[in-house]
């Protein structure tokens, strides 16, 4: 996972983004030759999933765990917890795309009713690993304790991936070359 931290900005954009795109393209050309769009939905979309979701939750690991060693002794953040929701939410995204069938999953009022609660859940898991994803990248940065006024706006460029990942990972860089 340091490999990931120590990547370029675009570098990382390319796997969780430039990658899927072009897959996405590909696959589109080979259906209109062929007309056959069933493999646009069964075989790509997992595919694509596990690029950016990989891509992306691989870049929050790499910053959460990798960056504890640049911090103080007494500053360092309890991570156990982000770890634990970071691999929920990767089996739960697994699970989802193996078990429920996106196209005809919500016909069923049970599927609808037990998917909405575990959605929910596993939104506040992302929320909470980029809220110490983006501490962790402040505290780093600034060497002290830090509150969430002095983090928010990395907070939202790492929401914002695409564009966030621009602007964050070349200071990771050069945290990392210090």
């Amino acid at each position: 996972m340091k490999k990931i931290l120590k990547a370029k900005h675009w570098q990382i954009f390319m796997i969780t983004v430039g990658l899927p795109i072009i897959i996405q393209i590909a696959v589109i050309l080979f259906s209109m030759i062929t007309n056959n769009l069933v493999l646009m939905d069964k075989f790509l979309l997992p595919i694509i999933m596990f690029f950016f979701v990989g891509g992306f939750l691989g870049w929050f690991w790499s910053i959460a765990i990798n960056l504890q060693d640049k911090l103080p002794g007494e500053l360092k953040l309890k991570v156990n917890r982000f770890k634990t929701f970071l691999l929920l939410s990767i089996v739960y995204i697994v699970i989802y795309f193996v078990f429920i069938d996106s196209s005809e999953a919500f016909d069923e009022p049970a599927t609808f009713a037990i998917t909405i609660p575990f959605h929910m859940f596993f939104m506040f898991c992302i929320f909470y690993c980029l809220f110490i994803v983006s501490k962790t990248f402040k505290t780093v940065e600034l060497q002290r304790k830090v509150t969430f006024s002095d983090f928010a706006v990395e907070f939202f460029l790492i929401w914002f991936f695409p564009v966030g990942i621009w602007i964050i990972q070349p200071k990771i860089n050069k945290m990392i070359e210090k």
